[in-house]
């Protein structure tokens, strides 16, 4: 599986629309949020956008305002949904390597894994039904697909293009997923599947995380041997022990070949809550990374420049672009579970 920041030939997306998730009001804002996402992206690479028919295809073209050059980029596909976070019930693209070097060549082909989506556990009997999406995608067809036969979410791993990945305990592990599946066996099947050499295990995930401990809440790989962490300095906060552990064991870990990682301190934007008194997984690290632009979910928190600051620090030749995600992680999650990318 190739690192986030490796040349995409696409993203991949599903439109909104589901307003058990997003009640009221919040899923104009969402979709707002999305033409935000498909604006910023189009100019670095296409967007394969998900839409329930035609009428929804007419009301984004209708929103979105770029020339017909960037909307050359957009590529629809009619395939129902009942939410849209294609991150965990998507497919997880892959590619092959040269076998006498071991990398991935440059015209190495593109395939895709697909794993069992249960909804983060079972949580959700009617989000389940998107375990199917895969299947009625015509467009994969063209492409090698591999069955895993594992319940796995996109949003629970994180690799560095180069054998080393990033998970937590509290999800892989959890018995709501695969009950019958020991650590090493969990490795194996990253292993054969997704390349995987090294697998750094963190313990928990963030407050207010519906998935049982997403890794992408909490770090995230910003090169081979560069991991971004997720801090909280409120000793206060229920977030602070659980990701001070998380940072503590990145500090002491290597990557694939044995290389200490740089571990660069992300903050928190605090409490950010819509719901009466719930609290909501939200996180800078929820970022997303496209060919020309990072998108970086942001909350209104004096946090907010300062997580800019540190992503563009570690992503140089890439525009950041914040975008306001209070409404978005109101659904639970924010704008790495929303989408998916394809190497190119």
């Amino acid at each position: 599986m190739p690192a986030e920041w490796e040349p995409h030939a696409a993203t991949w997306l599903s439109w909104p629309w589901n307003r058990t998730t997003w009640p009221g009001r919040l899923l104009g804002r969402v979709e707002s949020i999305y033409l935000q996402m498909i604006l910023a992206l189009l100019p670095g690479e296409s967007v394969n956008l998900l839409v329930s028919g035609a009428d929804v295809r007419r009301f984004i073209l209708k929103k979105l305002h770029c020339g017909e050059r960037l909307l050359g980029n957009l590529v629809f596909h009619e395939v129902k949904t009942v939410d849209a976070w294609i991150r965990d019930y998507g497919p997880i693209f892959v590619k092959k390597r040269s076998k006498v070097e071991g990398r991935r060549s440059k015209g190495g082909s593109v395939g895709f894994t697909k794993w069992v989506f249960n909804a983060w556990g079972g949580k959700y009997g009617d989000l389940a039904r998107d375990n199917g999406v895969v299947d009625r995608i015509k467009a994969l067809k063209r492409y090698e697909r591999f069955d895993t036969g594992v319940v796995l979410e996109g949003g629970s791993i994180d690799v560095n293009g180069r054998g080393a990945c990033l998970t937590t305990e509290q999800c892989l592990l959890n018995g709501n997923r695969n009950s019958k599946l020991p650590k090493a066996k969990i490795r194996k099947y990253l292993e054969k599947y997704l390349g995987v050499r090294k697998v750094i295990w963190l313990k928990k995930g963030i407050e207010g995380d519906d998935t049982d401990g997403h890794v992408d809440d909490i770090a995230r790989f910003a090169g081979p041997r560069t991991v971004l962490a997720a801090v909280e300095e409120d000793k206060r906060d229920p977030n602070y022990g659980a990701l001070k552990e998380n940072l503590e064991i990145l500090k002491s870990e290597t990557d694939e070949a044995g290389s200490p990682l740089k571990v660069v301190a992300l903050p928190m934007p605090g409490r950010v809550s819509v719901r009466k008194g719930e609290r909501l997984p939200a996180s800078y690290a929820n970022f997303y990374v496209g060919n020309k632009v990072v998108l970086v979910p942001v909350y209104g928190h004096k946090n907010d420049p300062l997580a800019l600051k540190v992503i563009r620090r570690v992503f140089p030749g890439r525009a950041v672009v914040g975008i306001e995600c209070t409404a978005l992680v109101h659904g639970l999650g924010s704008i790495h579970c929303v989408t998916q990318q394809e190497p190119g």
